[in-house]
């Protein structure tokens, strides 16, 4: 694989590896260089991946791995698992506090749920990931990742009714 040939291939999924790894790791500049360490691995591997199907989902699977590993290290110590908040410039004051006591408490929610369960939200409800996708990245067969994102919406959507105390149809 030459230099133009690696970098059509992986121009459009960097953007989606950055947010991935900012999901894992929280840090704006420890999400780049996650990034700009597996590119620089997949780089490495340029030949090899000529045989790679789904690029994309390499490349993502590489980056939750590294993120996880970086997660687990004596270095990131400080690291801890959260979420982006995306801004509204639309609303009122209130509004806007009201929604993001919202949001950080569904985040709270997320946080609450097994590792597994977070990643799979993040890549199927957040970044819009297909079901193929996300069994490569995550490594699971077709039908587990389907379930495994079941039980993932079902324990959050618990979690909200037994804050609100509530029964969501």
């Amino acid at each position: 694989m030459n230099q133009n040939s690696f970098i059509a291939s992986f121009e459009q999924v960097q953007t989606k590896m950055y947010y991935l790894a900012k999901r894992l790791l929280t840090s704006h500049e420890e999400a780049a260089d996650a990034v700009q360490e597996v590119m620089v691995k997949l780089w490495d591997k340029r030949d090899s991946l000529v045989e790679v199907k789904n690029k994309e989902a390499y490349a993502m699977q590489m980056v939750k791995n590294f993120s996880l590993d970086r997660l687990k290290s004596k270095q990131a110590n400080h690291l801890k698992i959260v979420h982006s908040n995306y801004e509204d410039h639309s609303l009122n004051a209130q509004q806007e506090l009201e929604r993001k006591a919202k949001v950080s408490m569904v985040q709270n929610m997320i946080n609450s749920l097994p590792e597994q369960y977070k990643t799979i939200l993040q890549l199927r409800d957040i970044q819009r990931y297909d079901y193929e996708a996300i069994e490569h990245i995550m490594e699971l067969k077709p039908t587990a990742a389907r379930v495994t994102l079941s039980r993932a919406r079902k324990m959050l959507k618990e979690k909200i009714e037994e804050h609100y105390n509530i029964d969501i149809a």
